[in-house]
């Protein structure tokens, strides 16, 4: 159950949110450390900035809807506190910071294997997400920077504060565009719709991101100007070149056949067109070897936003 902390308790922990305990900065505020004492464990605390409108409307949503999500792949939001016009949130501290942090960073190597599981993690907390609880509960923001690691490496999705709860039903949920560009699905971008669908688009890029330990959006690459990560990708897989998508940093330290795997499951939740998409269920079948890999066409098609109104 989630706990009322006071605001003199989350200062005193934080050491007054001392710039030395700051793990970084979020879009709506910043985020510190804390240690409590009493049950000796490290929290992070996220402090909304109060000059953010949106940041106020998005705490909101992400109390509302995280403090009913119990799932071993979602980080924990421990409590909250909201006094003399502060907003706090609490969540379980994660040693290793975020995925991006290693992957584009340089924090640390990350071997094949981790990668290998931080997606299937990733896959095993959208399949409870979208399927599992009473709501479906449509992340929204799925990027390697909302993707954090605890002390064992094993990757927890966090950030709800786009998240939205939809009935199952109904699914599509016309909102303002939200989301981050290069990890937002064509038909978000027309249409503003977010799905299930979209979703599985922001996982699949991620999912090459580990691949290949190149951004979605990468601006200075080799020679030309900027690499769009998907269309390179799905060039390199028509030409039968899936070795070279692999992260040259892994050297050929990978296993090939889960390499493929992964490419081509990140290829067919980036599909241009919603439809044509699996659903997350289908991923975690075919991460696991347990259903055959996808049929994909040898080069990048065409999106078709007919069927999205």
């Amino acid at each position: 159950s989630m706990r009322k902390f006071s605001l003199n308790e989350l200062a005193k922990v934080t050491s007054n949110f001392n710039a030395e305990n700051k793990l970084g900065e979020g879009g709506f505020g910043s985020v510190y450390r804390g240690f409590l004492r009493d049950s000796d464990t490290y929290i992070a605390v996220k402090k909304v900035s109060r000059a953010s409108k949106q940041g106020i409307k998005e705490y909101a949503s992400e109390v509302k809807i995280i403090s009913r999500l119990r799932h071993k792949n979602l980080v924990k939001l421990i409590g909250w506190c909201h006094e003399r016009g502060e907003l706090m949130l609490v969540y379980e501290f994660m040693a290793n910071g975020s995925l991006d942090s290693h992957i584009f960073k340089g924090k640390s190597l990350l071997t094949w294997e981790v990668r290998y599981r931080i997606v299937k993690d990733l896959a095993s907390a959208l399949l409870y997400l979208h399927e599992e609880g009473d709501h479906c509960v449509l992340h929204r923001d799925i990027k390697t920077s909302n993707i954090m690691l605890d002390s064992s490496f094993n990757a927890k999705l966090g950030d709800f504060g786009l998240a939205r709860l939809v009935d199952h039903a109904k699914g599509l949920k016309k909102t303002l565009l939200a989301g981050t560009v290069g990890y937002m699905a064509p038909e978000c971008l027309s249409s503003g719709k977010a799905s299930k669908e979209s979703d599985v688009y922001s996982f699949g890029v991620v999912a090459l991101e580990i691949a290949s330990g190149r951004r979605s959006i990468e601006p200075k690459f080799e020679e030309s100007e900027a690499l769009l990560l998907v269309p390179w990708v799905w060039e390199s897989y028509g030409n039968e070149r899936i070795l070279d998508i692999a992260d040259r940093k892994l050297g050929m330290a990978f296993d090939p056949k889960q390499l493929e795997c992964l490419v081509m499951v990140g290829l067919w939740c980036a599909h241009p067109s919603h439809n044509l998409r699996p659903s997350i269920r289908q991923v975690i079948q075919v991460l696991n070897f347990e259903a055959p890999l996808p049929n994909l066409p040898g080069s990048m098609p065409i999106p078709n936003y007919n069927d999205v109104q």
